[in-house]
């Protein structure tokens, strides 16, 4: 039996460093976007509930694919076995620097 793959892709939104896991991995269509799909979430009948994963699970509850910004994406691990989804704050203290976003500035009409 083939086994399937399994990503381990961390971005940044809105201020967190947001770490899931995912059974697809690809670049989009749409030009500067990571294309990912089926997220996997642990099982929510077990005893041990992280708090962390279970606000990630409802955050992505129903969706079928997430489109990331290329500047977003921090890494992209393919893994063996699936860890715990979960968001830390980027700040200060953290080892994670988002990269700069480029906004156009105001252009002089004179």
């Amino acid at each position: 039996m083939k086994q399937q793959r399994l990503y381990r892709v961390a971005f940044i939104n809105k201020g967190q460093l947001y770490e899931v896991y995912a059974r697809s991995v690809a670049s989009s269509d749409l030009y500067g976007f990571i294309e990912i799909e089926e997220l996997v979430f642990g099982e929510r009948s077990s005893v041990l509930i992280d708090p962390s994963e279970e606000k990630l699970a409802a955050e992505f509850d129903n969706v079928k694919r997430s489109f990331i910004p290329m500047h977003a994406v921090v890494r992209i691990d393919e893994v063996d076995k699936r860890g715990s989804a979960k968001m830390t704050p980027v700040g200060d203290s953290s080892n994670v620097t988002p990269f700069p976003l480029y906004t156009q500035g105001k252009t002089d009409p004179s």
